[in-house]
């Protein structure tokens, strides 16, 4: 029986409970296991709850398999250097995630690896990066923080013709509204921590994909220690129960505020791919069938002190991360972006102006109302 995404949220992996009948999945707290029967260990991404947990997220994206990591970024680097070796080369999507471009920056060169950053919109500029040596292009969608949208489909046709390897970080998107392998996309990257997670209390990161990537994966990945405990994989797992959910309501609430900043006067711009001016909304609506997801970046006139906006915001609150159940704010210039060069973050639109807003599942009236008090009192 095919079962709906909601269903799979709750239903999908679980190990059952034999001995007292209990209807969720026990927590196997121990890191050693007898060796005569076992060949279990945390390290090794494959004890109880780290293969429960893996098994959900793998049929939630529709992949043979997946894999658990201490971080997001966690997952990116495994990824990376377990399918590169020096001499290699990747192309990156030029708009992404301000870790994953320090990461880029300040490790590949000391492995000999190259890299190019490229408009993967413009099919010439794709052409023109591809080198014989070219193994992996990378890809966000929607990309952090300015929400731009990437044409799935295209970018995995791309990487087949050219016998490469597709890597999309799908977190901001969540399994609930885009499911990249059904777009021919080889791996699927999430940083758990944010709506799988979804409770601001967990740090993990997931790779999914077949089973023959997945392997090659763990079998790297055992080599660099970055497993998570079973405590934290029994949570994640938890938390999944509620995604559906909680990513519907956060769809729902992101845009009816997105309307609302794109029509105030004291904001020069909305980046949200659920708006209709948005450069590319429509292929947004052919491939985030769940729904354009609860992430909306704004930019505040140049009458209104960043900062000082977001001290007079009464329920909203800073803080660095996203995706939970509260509605979140941040910088990015400040946060995620604050590594880069300040003359590279001003070209690709990450200005000192730019808020990112982590829609969370309040009343969106609200929401609306604290960002039209803080509007009011600034500028």
């Amino acid at each position: 029986m095919t079962k709906k995404i909601s269903t799979k949220c709750i239903h999908s992996g679980g190990i059952s409970d034999d001995k007292f009948f209990g209807n969720i999945t026990p927590i196997y707290p121990s890191i050693t296991y007898d060796y005569l029967k076992s060949d279990a260990y945390p390290r090794y991404f494959n004890t109880p709850n780290q293969l429960s947990a893996s098994k959900k997220i793998a049929e939630l994206e529709g992949a043979e398999d997946a894999v658990l990591f201490g971080s997001g970024l966690a997952s990116v680097a495994t990824s990376m250097f377990s399918l590169l070796k020096s001499g290699d080369h990747v192309i990156l999507q030029k708009s992404l995630y301000g870790g994953t471009i320090n990461l880029v920056n300040t490790e590949f060169k000391k492995f000999n690896i190259g890299y190019d950053y490229v408009d993967v919109s413009n099919q010439d500029q794709l052409k023109d990066s591809l080198n014989s040596n070219t193994k992996i292009i990378y890809i966000e969608s929607p990309s952090n923080p300015l929400l731009s949208i990437t044409d799935i489909k295209s970018i995995a046709l791309f990487a087949k013709q050219n016998n490469l390897i597709s890597i999309i970080d799908n977190t901001f998107a969540s399994p609930i509204n885009q499911n990249p392998i059904s777009l021919g996309i080889d791996l699927v990257i999430h940083s758990a921590t944010k709506y799988l997670g979804g409770h601001s209390d967990i740090l993990a990161g997931t790779v999914c994909g077949s089973n023959e990537l997945i392997s090659i994966i763990k079998k790297s990945g055992l080599n660099f220690g970055s497993n998570i405990s079973e405590y934290i994989s029994w949570l994640l797992e938890r938390s999944i129960k509620t995604l559906s959910v909680r990513v519907l309501q956060q769809n729902k609430n992101a845009l009816k505020i997105s309307n609302f900043l794109d029509s105030h006067r004291k904001i020069t711009k909305v980046y949200y791919p659920g708006l209709m001016n948005h450069p590319k909304h429509d292929i947004a609506k052919q491939q985030m069938l769940g729904g354009f997801g609860g992430m909306v970046s704004f930019e505040l006139n140049d009458s209104i002190d960043s900062d000082e906006f977001v001290k007079t915001l009464k329920i909203i609150q800073p803080t660095m991360s996203l995706a939970g159940v509260e509605s979140t704010i941040t910088s990015p210039a400040k946060t995620s972006h604050r590594k880069m060069d300040p003359k590279d973050r001003d070209k690709i639109g990450i200005t000192k102006n730019l808020l990112r807003f982590s829609v969370g599942i309040e009343d969106a009236d609200d929401l609306i109302n604290d960002l039209s008090n803080a509007l009011e009192i600034n500028g």
